[in-house]
């Protein structure tokens, strides 16, 4: 009664609430009668009822039933023992294939023989057991056949495990090592260090290598000593720390530094005697490369020198073949006309002439001039002397003086707002304002205008001189206050190019600054700035 009473509920729970596939095998049919509902899932099929109409699967779990000879003993082993498992690899419908765990147990209802299948999914396990397979054959291709000693130790200093290599350089056996402290493997007379360096590590435990600029040293079985370069990891099993220590044997790198040691001293006593040597005879090569370097530098500069000069030859002979040349030929041409006019009545003729060589004289003589003020700057003849100066009556005089240059309609402008009388030397001074006011109306056109403006403010004075001539290019415009040195726009007017630079000069020896804005066809503007007091610059 009681089996009855229960047989139903334990029949749902084994076949329906199971993850397993259970089924009732008819042996005397040698079919499925009966398969739960994991089971039809585990095998692929979508019901009961396509699972036990497939001809193959409703006979076997195998997509290839057993051959006739293995069936049978299949059969007797179940009728002798009433129990058969195995592990297989079964196929689901859709191809795919997972390692089950079958188990068959024989039963017998109305005379007529059964057996309960039951087949384990184990795929994850044996995925598992593979892996670790690996990971064991991993372990023992990095720890066991690794070819430096590795040592594994307890924090008490108690040593787990050792690989081959730790065997052969200490020379202790398998079962040696697990009665061993890690403080027997290091020499005597710092094993108590040793313990205090263990008990630190094991309250910090990190990666690195031990004996940083130090030498360190193992001691084997036998008690010999050998050296050796350690490093240290660790790592962590079930709250447990474990060191790793890492250990090469470095005998012969040890021998092989004493021996480069041997040879480095040998060679350095060579080099010594080979420097002495050296250096004798490099210090009187070093003499004669200094002798060498002063000539090379007189002739540098010799070369220098020798290249200014030949600019400045260059430069002298193009204005001197043009500047001498007009005013020689004025002369030469007059002269030979004023002897045409011999009587009383050609006197307006000769006038004219004579004037021509007048001015043509004059203008050789300025020329002649500036060669001569060139000349004296060189030498350091020319002094600036201070004077209290009037700013607006030297200007204005000077301007007076300049009327008989302008051309045709051409006005110089001033625009002067000095109040007192500033120290400078005015003799440079004037020098310095009609070379800018020559050069304005020079290169200026007829009815153009010239400004000269001076201001005193802060103790400086401020002049400037600008025009509305032809201008000067940026290329042009670094050379200006060299010698000899004319822009190339204006290379048909006549001119020494010894103007701008003798302005410099004159500005110079007065404690001032002379700049300069031009662009071609747009004008130029010269600003002088002169610091000024109230007495002697000396």
């Amino acid at each position: 009664m009681l089996t009855n009473l229960y047989s139903e509920a334990l029949i749902d729970l084994l076949f329906e609430k199971s993850d397993d596939f259970f089924g009732i095998y008819d042996l005397s049919e040698e079919h499925f009668v009966h398969v739960n509902q994991a089971g039809v899932q585990m095998l692929g099929f979508t019901s009961e009822q396509a699972l036990l109409a497939h001809p193959v699967r409703s006979r076997s779990v195998r997509t290839q039933p057993l051959e006739e000879e293995s069936w049978n003993r299949l059969i007797g082993l179940l009728i002798r023992d009433g129990h058969y498992e195995e592990k297989t690899q079964i196929e689901r419908e859709n191809g795919q294939t997972f390692w089950g765990h079958l188990i068959i147990s024989t039963f017998t209802t109305r005379n007529r023989p059964y057996a309960l299948i039951q087949l384990i999914d184990q795929e994850r396990l044996h995925q598992a057991e593979r892996e670790l397979e690996h990971s064991v054959r991993r372990y023992q291709g990095i720890f066991s056949n690794a070819t430096i000693g590795i040592i594994v130790c307890d924090q008490q200093g108690h040593i787990v495990s050792a690989n081959q290599m730790a065997e052969h350089l200490f020379g202790y056996t398998s079962e040696e090592w697990l009665k061993l402290t890690i403080e027997q493997l290091v020499p005597r007379e710092v094993s108590k260090y040793h313990e205090k360096l263990r008990q630190s590590f094991n309250a910090q435990p990190q990666v690195r290598a031990m004996g940083h600029n130090r030498d360190l040293h193992a001691q084997r079985k036998d008690g010999s000593v050998f050296p050796v370069e350690i490093s240290l990891s660790y790592f962590r099993l079930e709250n447990e720390l474990y060191a790793v220590a890492y250990i090469v044997d470095i005998t012969f790198k040890k021998e092989a530094e004493r021996q480069l040691l041997t040879h480095r001293d040998h060679i350095e006593r060579l080099n010594a005697d080979l420097e002495q040597k050296v250096a004798d005879r490099t210090q009187a090569l070093m003499a004669t490369l200094e002798q060498l370097e002063q000539s090379k530098d007189e002739l540098a500069k010799a070369l220098v020198v020798e290249r200014e000069l030949g600019e400045l030859k260059s430069r002298f002979v193009s204005m001197a073949s043009h500047e001498f040349r007009t005013p020689l030929t004025v002369v030469l041409t007059s002269a030979a006309l004023i002897e045409r006019y011999p009587g009383s009545e050609h006197q307006i003729n000769r006038q004219k002439h004579l004037n021509r060589i007048r001015a043509s004289v004059n203008h050789l003589n300025d020329i002649l001039e500036e060669f001569l003020s060139v000349d004296k700057l060189e030498e350091g003849k020319v002094v600036a002397h201070p004077v209290a100066v009037n700013i607006p009556q030297l200007v204005n005089e000077t301007v007076a003086d300049m009327q008989e240059l302008l051309k045709p309609l051409q006005t110089i402008k001033t625009e002067l707002a000095c109040q007192t009388p500033v120290w400078l030397d005015p003799s440079l001074l004037r020098k310095i304002i009609v070379n800018l006011l020559s050069n304005a109306v020079k290169y200026s056109g007829p009815g153009s205008t010239v400004t000269i403006r001076a201001t005193d403010t802060e103790g400086k004075l401020t002049l400037s001189v600008a025009d509305q001539g032809v201008g000067i290019s940026a290329e042009d415009q670094e050379h200006l206050f060299e010698r000899f040195f004319r822009a190339k726009n204006v290379t048909d007017i006549s001119g020494t190019g010894l103007g701008l630079h003798i302005v410099a000069r004159y500005v110079e020896l007065m404690g001032g600054q002379v700049s300069l804005q031009s662009a071609l066809n747009e004008g130029t503007s010269v600003t002088l700035v002169f610091p000024y007091e109230n007495h002697s610059f000396d």
